[in-house]
């Protein structure tokens, strides 16, 4: 019986292939001995965590990264042995079970370190503290306070300082000044510590691509380009490797029909046909993370560029067609089709938006498909 979720034509087809080949790649450009973590919060940017971060182990990453509790233990079960790190914050009620699961938590606060020693730990709990040098984030931010946390750390036999990072805000743009300031910044609180822990990191995507490799320092985050995109129009012009996109977003034609000239479509009747037109439909909508800002988007049917035109319903579009296709017909909105391409950088275009932000925002309702020779 066919599985339910595969029903609709709508689906996200992930090539695990281009995760592999931009992980490789990677790890033939880091100095000797950095370690590659694999960003693959937020479900992997949308392309699903545990099939990215397979493919991201077997080319040589070493440790995974995401932003939440439930993201580590949904991992955990799936890797019961690497390292994982949440960037991001975790209640101190999480600490039994992140030592217990030996995940690794984001320090930042002197309060929370008191709170977690009430708990009696099963294993020691492995800490990163995380330094605010100009993000404005979570992060500390003073050196004192950097070595009075230190000090609460190390104090207790349960808690262990594994590593320090920072976050770069400016690190994919052409201006390095702020960037200059930042790592200036890093050095000084990692100067500030008695003894260097095992992990040190701070190159973001864009830092290890396009800065001193030297900032590389014992292992790099490695995010957006994973997954093939560049974080910045400027670092797409400085790639030392080429990137290989790895989603597409593909539908199908499920009406089409013929409107006279003068007749609306869609809600608002914000469409007016100037002609008669062919108007094709395809189930894909808001509620898939199409949201209405994409309208007048392109996508592609036999190669040709055609208008997503009036406004995007929860569950369906319209196109604006050259001709009367046969219900069914194969509808690319992200990827190639012939010679033509159609990439999430123009989405982000089009949604002022970054590209990050548009595999993201595809629901759960589009169906991962995972392609890989």
């Amino acid at each position: 019986m066919q599985n339910i979720k595969h029903f609709r034509p709508t689906k996200a087809i992930i090539n695990l292939d281009a995760i592999k080949h931009n992980v490789s790649y990677l790890k033939e450009f880091l100095q000797p001995g950095v370690q590659i973590m694999a960003v693959v919060k937020a479900n992997a940017y949308g392309h699903g965590d545990v099939e990215v971060a397979t493919v991201a182990i077997e080319a040589g990453a070493t440790i995974l990264a995401v932003a939440t509790p439930e993201e580590a233990l949904h991992l955990r079960k799936a890797f019961p042995n690497i390292d994982i790190l949440i960037l991001g914050y975790a209640p101190a009620s999480f600490a039994p079970f992140a030592a217990n699961e030996n995940i690794t938590l984001t320090v930042f606060s002197f309060d929370w370190v008191q709170q977690v020693k009430e708990f009696s730990l099963s294993h020691p709990l492995k800490l990163h503290i995380k330094i605010d040098t100009g993000m404005g984030r979570i992060g500390v931010t003073q050196i004192e306070d950097l070595q009075n946390l230190y000090n609460a750390i190390t104090s207790s036999d349960s808690l262990l300082v594994d590593g320090i990072f920072t976050h770069f805000a400016t690190a994919d743009e052409e201006d390095v000044a702020y960037f200059h300031h930042q790592v200036a910044k890093f050095e000084e609180f990692i100067s500030a510590l008695p003894e260097k822990p095992r992990l040190v990191h701070a190159a973001n995507t864009a830092t290890m691509l396009i800065k001193d490799r030297a900032l590389q320092y014992d292992a790099v985050r490695f995010g957006i380009s994973m997954y093939g995109l560049a974080p910045s129009a400027y670092v797409k012009t400085k790639l030392p490797f080429p990137l290989q996109p790895a989603f597409s977003l593909e539908t199908e034609l499920i009406e089409v029909k013929k409107v006279q000239a003068g007749q609306s479509i869609g809600y608002g009747a914000t469409f007016t046909a100037s002609e008669p037109s062919y108007i094709g439909t395809i189930p894909i909508g808001y509620a898939d993370g199409l949201i209405r800002k994409y309208s007048g988007q392109h996508v592609l049917i036999d190669g040709v560029r055609v208008p997503i035109i009036g406004r995007i319903c929860m569950d369906q579009c319209m196109l604006l067609l050259p001709a009367a296709y046969n219900i069914g017909k194969k509808v690319t909105l992200i990827g190639k089709q012939e010679e033509e391409e159609i990439t999430l950088d123009e989405w982000a275009a089009k949604g002022d938006t970054i590209n990050y932000e548009v595999p993201c925002i595809i629901t759960s309702r589009v169906p991962r498909i995972y392609y890989k020779k």
